[in-house]
Formats: C-alpha cells, sequence, structure tokens
C-alpha cells in the first residue's frame, strides 16, 4: 500500500449512442472510435462499469479497489459510513448530436423498491451549443397522470413539456421524477447519483441501428413522474473570477463554478469529503505537498481524495472547471 493518496485520474469509458456525435473527441479530446460517441463516464462505480486509475503507482487499479483499501481515506469518513464502499457520484460528459429520448428517473425509494438501487437526482452543466439547440426539462403546465397518458398515446406528449433554448454555461437541476430529455447539438457535464436507472418514456418512434424500436418503460415511469409545474427550471447563478461560484447544492452533490486566472488554494481539512474538478476549459496542474505535479486539461476529470485536505490548481492559461463534492445534509 502506498503511503499516501494522490490526484487521481481515471479511463475515461467511451458509450456510443444512436444519438452521439463527435464532439467528445473534437472538442474534448477523448479517445471515441466512431461517431457515434454519446458518453463518456468520467468517474464511476456503477456494476460493471467501474473506473480504473490511469496514473500514478495506482494505475490500473479500479475505484471499486481503491474504496475497499482506503475507504475513509479515499471517500471521507462520513461518506464511507453512508454508503460503504460505494462511490455515491456518477461523472459524465455527454454529446447529443441528436436529441435523446425523453425519460424519467425514480427517486430512492422507489429505486430501492424495484431494483435495490439508488434513484438518479442530476443536473446538467452546458459546455456548448449549436444555435437554437434547445432541452426539455419538466412540464409547461400542472398536469396529471390521466392528461400525462393521453398526451403520450396521441403523440402529442411534447405539447405539454416545458422547451428550454439553451446555450454555453448554462445550468439545470434535474431531482428524480423530473421529465427531460437532452436536445440535439448539445455537449454537456453531468453529475449524478450512482444509478443507471432511467425510464424511457417516448423515443420519436425512431428505430435502432438494426432498426427496431427501443424499448420504451412508461409502465414504470407513470408512479415515478412528478406531474407539478415550476415556474424556473434553470439555474441562476454568478460567475466571479478565482472562487467557487455555487452552481448546485443539494443532498447528494454541491457543485461550484471555478473560473480561474491564478493558483487557487484549497484547504478541505472541514469536508470530510473527496472532491472532483471536471476542466472545462483550459489547462493547469493540481499540486499536493508530497506528490507530483498532476496535469490537467480540458475535457479531462481529477478525483483529490479526503486525506488530501491541502492542494491547489495552478492554471497554464485562464481555466474554467466544475468543482463538485458531497457535503453535510442540511
Amino acid at each position: 500500500m502506498m503511503d499516501q493518496l494522490y490526484p487521481l485520474k481515471f479511463k475515461p469509458q467511451i458509450f456510443d449512442k444512436i444519438w452521439g456525435g463527435p464532439r467528445l473527441k473534437d472538442i474534448l479530446g477523448k479517445p471515441t472510435k466512431s461517431i457515434k460517441a454519446g458518453e463518456s463516464w468520467e468517474i464511476s462505480c456503477v456494476e460493471g462499469h467501474i473506473s480504473v486509475v490511469e496514473n500514478g503507482e495506482l494505475k490500473g487499479n479500479s475505484l471499486e479497489e481503491l474504496a475497499e483499501i482506503y475507504m475513509s481515506e479515499l471517500l471521507g469518513d462520513r461518506i464511507f459510513e453512508k454508503f460503504g464502499r460505494l462511490f455515491p457520484l456518477l461523472i459524465k460528459f455527454i454529446d447529443a448530436n441528436d436529441k435523446l429520448s425523453i425519460q424519467v428517473h425514480p427517486d430512492d425509494e422507489l429505486a430501492e423498491k424495484r431494483h435495490g438501487s439508488f434513484g438518479k437526482t442530476e443536473m446538467w452543466y452546458v459546455v456548448g451549443a449549436d444555435p437554437g439547440a434547445e432541452l426539455i426539462t419538466g412540464f409547461n403546465r400542472k398536469t396529471d397522470r390521466e392528461t400525462f397518458l393521453g398526451h403520450l398515446n396521441n403523440k402529442k406528449l411534447t405539447d405539454i413539456l416545458n422547451t428550454e433554448p439553451v446555450k454555453a454555461g448554462d445550468v439545470f437541476f434535474l431531482p428524480a421524477g423530473r421529465v427531460h430529455a437532452i436536445g440535439a447539438g448539445i455537449l454537456l457535464a453531468e453529475i449524478q447519483q450512482t444509478s443507471d436507472v432511467t425510464y424511457r418514456i417516448y423515443d420519436f418512434d425512431r428505430p435502432d441501428e438494426k432498426g427496431n424500436l427501443r424499448d420504451l418503460h412508461t409502465g414504470l415511469a407513470l408512479d415515478a413522474i412528478d406531474y407539478n409545474y415550476y415556474e424556473n427550471y434553470r439555474t441562476a447563478y454568478t460567475s466571479k473570477k478565482d472562487q467557487p461560484n455555487p452552481l448546485v447544492h443539494c443532498r447528494y452533490f454541491t457543485t461550484n463554478l471555478l473560473e480561474l486566472t491564478k493558483p487557487f488554494k484549497k484547504d478541505i481539512t472541514w469536508l470530510d469529503c473527496f472532491v472532483i474538478y471536471m476542466c472545462l476549459d483550459g489547462k493547469g496542474i493540481v499540486t499536493s505537498p508530497g506528490n507530483e505535479d498532476i496535469p490537467i486539461k480540458k475535457g479531462e476529470t481529477v478525483l483529490i481524495p479526503a486525506s488530501l485536505t491541502h492542494y491547489a490548481i495552478q492554471p497554464a492559461e485562464d481555466m474554467k472547471l466544475l468543482e463538485v463534492y458531497v457535503d453535510e445534509e442540511e
């Protein structure tokens, strides 16, 4: 075993999708092998898709193995007490070259009852968007199960869904139960609970690569959907240079935006949790006492273990990053 953990980078897991495109490679530098790459899982503890370290002495070890060996040194005492060796977050980049299906995720209670899984609350940060790009989040009016089913069966579901025009920098919080879909021409970062439970509601009647319609989960979705209407689905925030700008704070994750023009020093002694940085633009290095410098550039993700309480990010040029951790529950 090593004397001390260090900032960890993981091998991206690339998944081709019928709606995927070239942006993961062209914009974020991912090692994709097709022009239909839809998702890059940056950090994952989802069964069958466990992330593997790609830097330093622990290269080749899985995230699950690290959690088993280092436990609270990696995760933090309170995170380990709550989740055990299961890393609680799934971190992705998504390229929607075509629109995704309309879908919903169950909450913890329903997901545990049906699947023995966590539910899925998530958020999106739009990295880039084509002119006129849109996404769906929530309803544009209060509705109910019967109204929803009537519109779905008549292929008029989008009439009651809320559509949002998007541009780079937009943020959307998606609690479990919110109907949503990423539209065409959008590259985004997604932070979510560790769960791969998705109920596909409507897929615009498009066939897959074999000419078959994809399975829908309408019956499962009905009890998972939040049918309420909300006045504002977009997350407002301010952005000041060289300090954390709060984007989303919920019981599952806290996400801040960092726009760095100078070295950023961090003391997380108080946090008792790992911290994740997703680099959205620029490049620099992560420094920490007793460890080698870790380079990070646009499209890369770095995990700071909980035991590494003092570290710094030094930009080689202006940088934009998402900072993600699990805060104390309110």
